[in-house]
């Protein structure tokens, strides 16, 4: 597979990944090791899963990766919506951080069957 630091996939996730550490940031300390870190744990869960895959053999490998990744972006999904209901995000901001993960996660997912498809043509 190609060096993961020249697809625009792995880009998106390290940027999601720097908006959830700046807006993270901002939330109350005792939050630290729950909200705080599960969030930053999944952001990080993207990129991580996206390099890991491209690292492995073959597309198979590759989807799997890429599936996992999708479940992180999810999870970062429900952290934001939880983040919004408790009072630690503003609208706006839960708002631009929400669409930054759903729109990666459904990229994700296009790779995805991409890979899936070509492999069933081989």
């Amino acid at each position: 597979m190609a060096d993961f630091r020249r697809l625009k996939i792995w880009a998106a996730a390290q940027d999601l990944t720097e908006a959830i550490y700046r807006s993270t940031a901002t939330f109350p300390s005792d939050e630290r090791f729950g909200l705080t870190a599960q969030m930053r744990r999944a952001a990080n869960s993207i990129g991580a899963n996206i390099a890991e895959g491209c690292g492995r053999l073959g597309d198979r490998e590759f989807a799997r990766f890429l599936r996992i990744a999708a479940g992180s972006a999810a999870e970062v999904e429900s952290h934001i919506v939880q983040s919004q209901r408790l009072k630690f995000l503003k609208a706006e901001d839960a708002d631009r951080l929400l669409n930054s993960a759903v729109t990666l996660r459904r990229r994700l997912y296009r790779l995805h069957n991409y890979l899936v498809g070509r492999r069933s043509t081989n």
